[in-house]
C-alpha cells in the first residue's frame, strides 16, 4: 500500500536522536530550548513553546488566550476534531462558520456574519498547507475584541504576503505528527505574538510551575521553591523528540520544494479531466503544500476511494465536517449548517503526497485516478 502521508527520515535524523540517547538529558533539556528557538526564527522570531502534539498545542493555546465558560470560539468544520474540541474542553462554546468551496479556507464574510462580543478566539485553519486569509480576519476579531488563532498544522514553513506562518496571527499552532511537514516523533508548538500569552503557554504546558521569585505569594522559602498559580498539564516535549525536529528543520526547504513539485506534476496531469476538480490556490499564498485535495465530482468520491485503495494507493479523506462527529452532534448541532464545508468534503480526496514520493509513484497515482475516472 503506497500511503497518502509518511515520514522522511535520514541518517542524520538517527544520529540526532542517537546523540541525546548517549548524553546526560532524555526529557525537557537543551535540545527543546535550541528547537524552540530554530521554531521561532522560523515563524518571524515571536515566542515558540514545544508541545507533545499539535492537539496539546491546541489545548495550550486556548487555556493561554483566557477560554473559558461563557466564550464563544469561531472556527471552521473543515478541519481535524481538535481544533475545536480543545476549546470546548475549556468550558467554551463552538461556533462553525462555513468555508470558501473553492479553496476549504474559512470564508471572512462567515465568519463575519457570526462572530458576537461573547467571541473570544476566531480560530482559522491552513488547510492543505495554504494560509487562510488573516488580512480579513484580524479586522474582525478586532472588532468583537477577540483574538485570532492559526491552526498551523498543514502549513509550517509556508507564508502569506511574505510574512511566514507564525507571523500571520495572535497565536499559532503547529504539528509534528509523522506526516506532517517535519517531524518530532508526536509533537506540535504554539508561537505568540504577545510575550505574556507566550509565557502563559510556557506555564500551562508546565504544569503550571511559576519559577520567578517576584511572582511569588509565598516568600519565606528556600532557593529551591517554585508555585502553582493556575492549573496546568504535562506536555512537554522531550530531548529526543527536539533533536529529531532540529534535525528535519534543516531539510525543510527541500520538503517544501519536493510537495510543490508533486502537487505540479498532479495538477498538470488532471487539470483538464472532466469529474475532477484540483486545488485553488489564494493569491498571495505561498503554501508549504501538506494536502493534495483533489475533488472527485458527480457523487462518485466513495467509489474512486475504495477502488484507489483497492489498487494499493492509501488515499484519504480530509476531513468529516467536525460537527457531524456524535459529540457535537449530541450537542445539537444539525448536518447542512455549512453547505460549502459538506459540499466539500462530499468530493474531496487526498491524494498521496510526501517528500519520499518518487517520480514513478507520482504516475501510479495518476493513471491508477485518470483510469478510474475514465
Amino acid at each position: 500500500m503506497l500511503p497518502y502521508g509518511r515520514q522522511s527520515i535520514a541518517e542524520e535524523d538517527i544520529e540526532a536522536v542517537t546523540a541525546v540517547l548517549r548524553g546526560d538529558w532524555l526529557t525537557t533539556g537543551p535540545a527543546v530550548t535550541a528547537f524552540e528557538q530554530a521554531i521561532s526564527e522560523l515563524a518571524g522570531g515571536h515566542r515558540a513553546v514545544s508541545c507533545t502534539s499539535g492537539t496539546a498545542a491546541l489545548h495550550t493555546a486556548y487555556a493561554a488566550l483566557g477560554v473559558g465558560p461563557g466564550d464563544e470560539v469561531v472556527t471552521t468544520p473543515m478541519t481535524f476534531v481538535a481544533t475545536a474540541s480543545c476549546a470546548a474542553l475549556l468550558g467554551a462554546k463552538i461556533v462553525f462558520a462555513d468555508v470558501d468551496y473553492e479553496t476549504g479556507l474559512i470564508d471572512p464574510d462567515a465568519v463575519a456574519a457570526v462572530a458576537t462580543e461573547r467571541c473570544k478566539v476566531i480560530a482559522s485553519v491552513d488547510y492543505a498547507g495554504q494560509a487562510a486569509d488573516y488580512k480579513a480576519l484580524q479586522p474582525l476579531a478586532d472588532q468583537v475584541g477577540a483574538y485570532t488563532l492559526s491552526d498551523a498544522a498543514h502549513s509550517v514553513g509556508g507564508s502569506a504576503d511574505g510574512r511566514p506562518v507564525g507571523d500571520l496571527a495572535d497565536v499559532t499552532t503547529l504539528s509534528f505528527f509523522p506526516t506532517k511537514n517535519l517531524t518530532t516523533g508526536e509533537g506540535g508548538a504554539v508561537v505568540c505574538k504577545d510575550p505574556e500569552i507566550g509565557q502563559r503557554a510556557h506555564e500551562f504546558h508546565f504544569i503550571g510551575l511559576v519559577r520567578d521569585p517576584s511572582r511569588f505569594e509565598i516568600t519565606d522559602e528556600g532557593p529551591w521553591h517554585q508555585e502553582v498559580h493556575e492549573y496546568g498539564v504535562n506536555y512537554r516535549l522531550t530531548d529526543l523528540g527536539a533533536a529529531l525536529g532540529l534535525s528535519q528543520l534543516r531539510r525543510l526547504a527541500e520538503f517544501k520544494r519536493r510537495r510543490a513539485e508533486i502537487t505540479a506534476r498532479y495538477n498538470a496531469a488532471f487539470a483538464d479531466v472532466d469529474g475532477l476538480r484540483t486545488p485553488v490556490q489564494r493569491p498571495g499564498v505561498d503554501p508549504m503544500w501538506h494536502l493534495y485535495p483533489v475533488r472527485v465530482l458527480g457523487g462518485r468520491r466513495r467509489a474512486v476511494f475504495e477502488a484507489m485503495r483497492a489498487a494499493g494507493i492509501g488515499v484519504q479523506v480530509n476531513y468529516i465536517p467536525v460537527y457531524w462527529h456524535p459529540v457535537f452532534a449530541h450537542q445539537g448541532y444539525r448536518r447542512g449548517l455549512c453547505p460549502n464545508a459538506e459540499q466539500y468534503y462530499a468530493e474531496e480526496l487526498s491524494l498521496p503526497l510526501f517528500p519520499d514520493l518518487t517520480d514513478g509513484d507520482v504516475d501510479r497515482v495518476i493513471e491508477t485516478l485518470l483510469r478510474l475516472v475514465g
